[in-house]
């Protein structure tokens, strides 16, 4: 039995879900989104998933064909519809059917998709042993072209980065600005520890303003961590004592290798350990 797909306000079944070849979202990568965790049956950080899309879609002028409680229904109704407990819910806004040409403003109605399903972004081993990352060549998009705030369907310089760690035999790829400093991963926020300080670069950095990566700063907070943004180069990821990364499906997991030099003791450290702790204990009670 397939999934159910809300497509375009109402839902579907998945072999019905069919989008235009004339929508902008597939020709020119037009368009938004977010991922967003359920856990419990629950919407995890709904308000702060769906006030970042807005953004996103205000950013490049794209009109959102539902208001923000009406949205929030739609993705409660299709995690119901598929029977999710623990899982994700894909959340996509096309700019909608055009013509052959960028002209974004001959498209009369914008294309709302969500998807809930199962995820599973790396194997539940790799978060007691952790990840290898290598550092990509591909640079982070300047801000003048593509900020890292905006969550748009061009992942294209994301995917790049992704396809170097892949040739490389590793999980993921750190991706640096124009000017060196670390950015971000292809699909996380980057953490480290040095000396019981936790460091992560800035959103001007070119890192996206995660969700979870501004949870794990607060519940870091919580435990009496200090927590400094600051801009990181390569060197910092190279003699830090810990080195984890945050994001919606990965959630909060440990690096133990960076292009080939051991991270620490070669294990998650005691403080990516507790936070990664603190988090599931904070995502499996939140709304209780």
């Amino acid at each position: 039995m397939g999934l159910k797909i809300w497509l375009d306000g109402k839902l579907v079944d998945e072999a019905d879900a069919k989008v235009s070849v004339f929508d902008h979202g597939l020709l020119y990568g037009d368009g938004v989104f977010e991922g967003i965790r359920v856990y419990e049956g629950r919407v995890f950080e709904l308000e702060a998933h769906i006030r970042r899309l807005y953004e996103s879609a205000r950013m490049i002028r794209l009109e959102i064909p539902l208001d923000k409680g009406e949205l929030g229904g739609a993705m409660k109704k299709t995690v119901e519809a598929n029977g999710i407990t623990d899982g994700y819910i894909r959340l996509v806004v096309t700019r909608g059917v055009g013509t052959l040409g960028l002209n974004p403003l001959v498209c009369e109605k914008s294309g709302l998709i969500i998807i809930a399903d199962q995820i599973q972004p790396y194997a539940e081993e790799l978060y007691e042993t952790g990840i290898k990352v290598i550092s990509a060549t591909t640079v982070r998009n300047h801000p003048l072209a593509l900020g890292a705030q905006l969550k748009s369907l061009n992942y294209l310089n994301n995917i790049i980065a992704r396809l170097e760690a892949l040739d490389s035999g590793a999980a993921e790829a750190i991706m640096y600005n124009h000017e060196g400093y670390v950015a971000e991963a292809t699909v996380e926020n980057v953490f480290i520890v040095r000396d019981g300080v936790i460091y992560t670069p800035p959103v001007a950095a070119g890192a996206l303003e995660g969700i979870t990566r501004n949870l794990v700063i607060r519940l870091a907070k919580e435990e009496n961590l200090e927590v400094v943004e600051k801009n990181l180069t390569r060197y910092d990821l190279y003699i830090c004592n810990e080195f984890f990364l945050t994001g919606t499906a990965a959630e909060v997991i440990g690096v133990v290798e960076i292009d080939g030099r051991t991270v620490g003791d070669g294990k998650p450290g005691p403080i990516t350990k507790r936070l990664r702790e603190r988090f599931f204990e904070y995502a499996h009670s939140s709304g209780k």
